[in-house]
């Protein structure tokens, strides 16, 4: 007992061990530093609130105008512009939600923690990745490509999805050796050969199957029997290219919300017997699910708004088609293209101004609508115990 005392009280005494402390007169400075820092960001809060009441604001003030004719066939004018609006993000998110949500849940649960930390990061970095380029890359060299080879791309669409089950289906059928050797956990590097052999194999096949069966040319069979013309710049470009834009987006709300999802809870079902499938669909996407759901409210937002990859790589015909073949022109391509050489207080000008509103209110519902369902996640965590 003696001995701990005499501990207790060298422990106290020795300068080097005591925490250090803050003089009285460096007390008062840190008070001030917290207060001008929690007052920057309380500005920088409300001003962020003001500015998107201005423009809201001004876009419904510069509405009334044309709101208060009630001029119908001026508002029909819009129809076109709001169906190619629809169509470019339909198409996008067909093309992102499945790549990303897959990804999501296999880099959340399944990879490994060494490729996982180098694999994430480099799918976030694609977000940075400017509208402009993918839309320059889009509509210069990828709408190009597809043109001369329609029907190689549609094999591409269909057969790689496919040959990614076909691949699992031998994964599952290997001895346990082979498993060991390739295991599930890092399928995302040894599944990257694999990929590029069936790219080729369709490649390879995709131009015999073309002259054997479909008479040497897809486009001309297309226009021939279904009267489908086929556009350059086109649907499925632009939704090939924004879905790229798009991915990052939902990749990294999604895979955070999966990660997040307590452990407990996925191995308490396999400890009650359920499958690591089965705990993936009734107990992880459950328990994520609002998570997933504001991903992809964000992501769809983020569809809706691009302007420079449907502006690049659509071809901007207004039309009311719902061919993937065809062009189409969004909201936002309308208003970057026309909005400069419409004259103020023309009927132009009162149109795009309602085209803005229209993509100011989805936007804004959209993002709200994502935030509310996020806390309502957090919520959950916080009563299941979770981090």
């Amino acid at each position: 007992m003696a001995r701990c005392l005499i501990s207790w009280v060298w422990f106290a005494n020795d300068p080097d061990m005591t925490p250090p402390r803050l003089t009285t007169h460096r007390q008062p400075l840190r008070l001030i530093k917290d207060r001008v820092a929690t007052g920057l960001i309380t500005a920088g809060g409300v001003g962020v609130l003001l500015a998107i009441l201005a423009i809201g604001v001004f876009l419904v003030w510069e509405t009334l105008p044309l709101l208060a004719i009630g001029d119908t066939l001026a508002m029909a004018k819009l129809s076109p512009l709001a169906w190619g609006t629809l169509k470019a993000a339909v198409a996008a998110l067909l093309f992102a939600i499945p790549v990303a949500l897959g990804a999501a849940i296999y880099s959340a649960l399944f990879m490994s923690a060494r490729l996982r930390s180098r694999i994430k990061p480099t799918l976030e970095m694609m977000e940075a990745i400017p509208g402009v380029v993918v839309g320059f890359i889009a509509g210069l060299i990828l709408a190009p490509w597809v043109e001369r080879h329609l029907a190689s791309t549609l094999a591409l669409i269909i057969w790689l999805p496919l040959s990614v089950g076909l691949a699992g289906l031998a994964w599952r059928l290997m001895n346990k050796k082979l498993r060991r050797r390739l295991p599930f956990s890092w399928a995302g590097l040894w599944l990257v050969p694999w990929l590029a052999l069936m790219v080729a194999l369709a490649l390879w096949l995709t131009p015999w199957i073309e002259q054997q069966w479909l008479g040497g040319d897809l486009r001309q069979l297309l226009d021939q029997r279904f009267g489908m013309d086929y556009a350059t710049r086109n649907a499925m470009i632009v939704g090939i290219a924004m879905g790229f834009a798009v991915i990052p987006s939902i990749y990294s709300l999604a895979e955070d919300a999966l990660a997040d999802v307590p452990t407990s809870l996925i191995e308490g079902a396999q400890a009650l017997g359920a499958s690591r499938w089965q705990a993936l669909w009734r107990v992880a996407l459950v328990a994520a699910g609002p998570g997933i759901f504001s991903a992809v409210m964000i992501g769809a937002g983020r569809a809706v708004g691009e302007t420079m990859i449907v502006l690049m790589a659509s071809g901007n015909t207004a039309l009311f088609s719902a061919s993937p073949f065809e062009g189409m022109r969004s909201m936002a391509a309308a208003i970057a293209i026309e909005l400069p050489e419409a004259a103020p207080g023309g009927l132009t000008y009162h149109l795009l101004i309602l085209a803005a509103l229209v993509l100011f209110i989805f936007t804004f519902l959209v993002n709200t609508l994502a935030e509310i369902v996020r806390q309502r996640l957090r919520r959950r965590y916080r009563h299941l115990g979770g981090s």
